[in-house]
């Protein structure tokens, strides 16, 4: 995580909602999070319908959610709290690293795919980029969301060292994403301004991450303006 991100979760408190309906993982989970400093578990819930009635009170900014629920799959349930609460993000938290499943997750609202056997710490640093939109996979799986990404038209170009304009691949509609990045707008601001919905803008924001081999918003803010891809 970048110093200037550090800095921002040095003042703000990341409030997080755990769905699971194993007891003792909740509790563990709730118990290795709260010694996180800048986290704070605020509730927790056994299954999709309770943890949906809680999000709508609470309005968390970090949801960890496990795919294995009864009634309501965690699929499901994140479809749901992408409606009630569209700035809450949702990390999947799951023992599988099926293929199907990281894609599914991802296509219904999820910001990170995580496996269950994550360290503590790693799982606090994945929560906190999380809530500030950013996307996180599980490197064991990460090459299976290759798959959501088209190869690029100047592949071939890159692969013999060319070091090409970082606008020119860029989409038009990433780089008025870009644009409004830079200005500090949420993903719920650049829905509204671009006329999309907010799922489609946090795809557009971890598109322009991926391309332009940063890790956060701020980071991407920055290279932008440095290297000249929008306007200061």
């Amino acid at each position: 995580m970048s110093a200037q991100a550090n800095s921002y979760f040095a003042t703000y408190e990341v409030k997080v909602v755990i769905v699971e309906d194993y007891k003792l993982t909740r509790v563990g989970l709730r118990y290795a999070l709260n010694q996180i400093e800048n986290i704070n578990v605020v509730a927790e819930a056994e299954s999709a319908e309770e943890g949906i009635e809680i999000i709508k009170k609470e309005h968390p900014d970090v949801v960890l959610m496990d795919l294995g629920l009864p009634n309501m799959n965690g699929l499901e349930a994140t479809i749901k709290i992408k409606e009630v609460s569209p700035d809450t993000q949702v990390v999947i938290l799951t023992s599988h690293d099926r293929e199907e499943e990281v894609l599914a997750s991802l296509g219904s609202g999820a910001t990170a795919y995580c496996l269950k056997d994550i360290d503590p710490k790693a799982l606090s640093d994945v929560i906190k980029c999380a809530a500030k939109g950013a996307c996180w996979i599980d490197p064991t799986v990460a090459k299976l969301a290759l798959k959501l990404f088209p190869k690029p038209e100047n592949a071939e170009f890159l692969s013999k060292g060319a070091n090409p304009d970082p606008k020119g691949h860029l989409t038009e509609r990433e780089q008025e994403v870009l644009r409004l990045l830079v200005q500090g707008r949420s993903n719920t601001e650049i829905a509204k301004e671009l006329i999309v919905s907010v799922h489609t803008a946090k795809a557009h924001v971890c598109s322009i991450l991926q391309k332009l081999c940063v890790d956060d918003r701020v980071q991407a803010a920055v290279k932008a303006i440095k290297e000249g891809l929008v306007k200061a």
